[in-house]
C-alpha cells in the first residue's frame, strides 16, 4: 500500500514538477505568474494588508539598540536579490574564463551598449525637466531590471540565440552596476567610507584565499555574507554590487583536475567490481566505502564556482525571483491623481526615457562601435534581435529608485514618476518611501 502511494506521488506530482523545473522557460513563466499575483493583490480588498506586510521592519536588537533594522522590502531587494546577483556573477566569471567573454574584445560591445542605454534616457529626462526641482530625478529612467529582462529572454527559450542571452546578461549587469554607482555618487548622502573600506578589505582576503588555493565553502560564505555583504549594506551602497564582486572571488578551479579524477575513478571502479556482492537490496560495507570515495572525488572534481551556480540557480529561479516580483510588482490604481500626474514632466520624462531612450541608446551605441570597427557584433545577433533586446531593456522591477524618490520631495512627484512606468506594466506603490521624506 505504501509503495503504491509513493509510486503515484512520484508519477503524478514529483515527476511533473521536476520536468517543469528542468525546462528553460519555466523560470520566466513563474516570474510572469508572480507579477500577475502582485497586481491582483495590489488592487484587491486586501491591498492595505499587502502593502503593509512589506513595510514591517525586521532586524536585531542588542542591549536595546537595533542593528540591521530594515523593512521587508529592503531585505528582499538588498538581501534575497543579492543571491540572484551572486549567481549572475558566477555565470559571468565562468564566461570570462572559458566562454565567449574570455576574449576581452567581446565585452566591449555590451559595455558600450549599457553606457549608451544609461546616458540617453537620463538626457531625455533632463531635457524635459531642466530648470525645475524635478531635475534631480534624472537617475530614475537609467537602470534595466536584469532579473525581469533575463526572465523574459529565457521564457522565449531556443528562439533567442545563446550569444544574445550573454550579450543581454553582460549589458544588464553593467547597466545595474552603473545605476548603483550613480546612486552612490549622486544620491547617497550618508556614505560610510569606513564600512566600504572594510568591505573592500574582506574582498581582498577572499581574493588572497583564492590565490592560495583555499576551496572551503565555509571560508567564502563567512567572508562573503558576514563580511562583504554586511559592510556594503552598512556603507549605504546597494548591497547587490557586493554579491557580484564576491562571486568573482570564488575559485573556478577544482581540487583535482580531470586526469587525476579519471585515474581515481578507474581505480575505484575496478575495486568495486572486485567487491563481493550479496543477495539483498543493501550493499556490503566494502561497496559503500568505494561509492563514498567516488562521491567525494566527484564532488572535489567540480570547481566551487560551478557547484554553487548549479545548487543556487533553482533556488533563485523558483523561490527568490517570485518573492521579489510579488514584493515589487504591485501597484494600486485607485489612489493615482491625474491632476498631479500631468502637473510636471516627470512621467513623460520617465516614459520617453525608458520607452525610447533605452532602445535608442543601446542600439545606437552598438551600431557606433561596429561602424567604427572597435567591436564586432556576434553573427547570431541580427538587427531584429538587437532591436528586441533594446526594447526589452526598458522593463523595470528592481527598485533602486528608493534612493531617488526622497530627493523629489513631494508625493505628487512620486506618483507621477510611477506613472512613467505604466507602459511597462511593472509598477509598484511606494507609500513606504514617503515616510522617509
Amino acid at each position: 500500500m505504501r509503495q503504491r502511494v509513493e509510486k503515484k506521488l512520484n508519477q503524478h506530482l514529483m515527476l511533473p514538477i521536476k520536468l517543469f523545473m528542468g525546462r528553460e522557460k519555466s523560470g520566466g513563466i513563474v516570474l510572469i505568474f508572480s507579477v500577475t499575483i502582485a497586481m491582483i493583490l495590489a488592487n484587491s480588498n486586501i491591498a492595505e494588508s499587502y502593502f503593509h506586510f512589506f513595510e514591517q521592519e525586521v532586524g536585531f536588537i542588542v542591549n536595546g539598540e537595533p542593528y540591521l533594522n530594515y523593512s521587508l522590502h529592503h531585505w528582499i531587494n538588498d538581501g534575497l536579490m543579492a543571491m540572484f546577483f551572486f549567481v549572475v556573477g558566477l555565470e559571468l566569471k565562468r564566461e570570462f574564463i572559458g566562454g565567449e567573454l574570455a576574449d576581452i574584445r567581446n565585452t566591449i560591445l555590451p559595455i558600450s551598449a549599457a553606457i549608451g542605454g544609461m546616458l540617453v534616457p537620463a538626457l531625455i529626462f533632463l531635457s524635459l525637466n531642466i530648470g525645475t526641482p524635478q531635475t534631480m530625478g534624472w537617475g530614475i529612467p537609467m537602470a534595466t531590471d536584469i532579473a525581469f529582462a533575463l526572465g523574459v529572454v529565457y521564457l522565449l527559450g531556443d528562439k533567442v540565440p545563446a550569444s544574445a542571452k550573454l550579450f543581454l546578461t553582460t549589458l544588464a549587469i553593467v547597466d545595474d552596476l552603473g545605476a548603483v554607482l550613480v546612486i552612490a555618487f549622486f544620491y547617497t548622502s550618508e556614505l560610510s567610507i569606513a564600512s566600504l573600506l572594510f568591505g573592500l578589505g574582506f574582498l581582498a582576503v577572499m581574493f588572497i584565499g583564492n590565490r592560495l588555493g583555499i576551496k572551503s565553502l565555509f571560508f567564502y560564505a563567512a567572508l562573503g555574507i558576514g563580511g562583504v555583504w554586511v559592510t556594503f549594506l552598512l556603507s549605504g551602497i546597494h548591497a547587490t554590487i557586493a554579491a557580484v564582486l564576491a562571486a568573482f572571488m570564488i575559485p573556478a578551479d577544482a581540487k583535482i583536475n580531470e586526469s587525476v579524477y579519471l585515474k581515481r575513478i578507474k581505480k575505484l571502479t575496478r575495486r568495486f567490481e572486485k567487491e563481493e556482492a550479496n543477495e539483498v537490496r543493501t550493499l556490503e560495507e566494502g561497496q559503500v566505502d568505494v561509492l563514498t570515495h567516488i562521491q567525494h572525488d566527484t564532488t572535489i572534481a567540480i570547481p566551487l564556482l560551478q557547484q554553487l551556480e548549479h545548487k543556487m540557480a533553482p533556488i533563485v529561479t523558483f523561490l527568490i525571483m517570485p518573492i521579489f516580483a510579488i514584493a515589487n510588482a504591485g501597484i494600486s490604481f485607485t489612489d493615482l491623481s491625474l491632476s498631479d500626474i500631468f502637473s510636471t514632466h516627470v512621467a513623460l520624462g520617465v516614459t520617453l526615457g525608458l520607452l525610447l531612450g533605452k532602445p535608442i541608446g543601446i542600439i545606437g551605441a552598438t551600431f557606433l562601435m561596429v561602424k567604427m570597427r572597435w567591436a564586432t557584433l556576434p553573427s547570431a545577433i541580427t538587427r531584429r534581435t538587437l532591436l528586441g533586446l533594446g526594447m526589452l531593456c526598458f522593463y523595470r522591477l528592481h527598485h533602486v529608485n528608493v534612493h531617488l524618490y526622497p530627493r523629489l520631495h513631494r508625493r505628487a512627484i512620486d506618483d507621477t514618476s510611477k506613472i512613467g512606468y505604466l507602459p511597462r506594466l511593472h509598477l509598484r506603490r511606494n507609500r513606504w518611501v514617503c515616510a522617509a521624506e
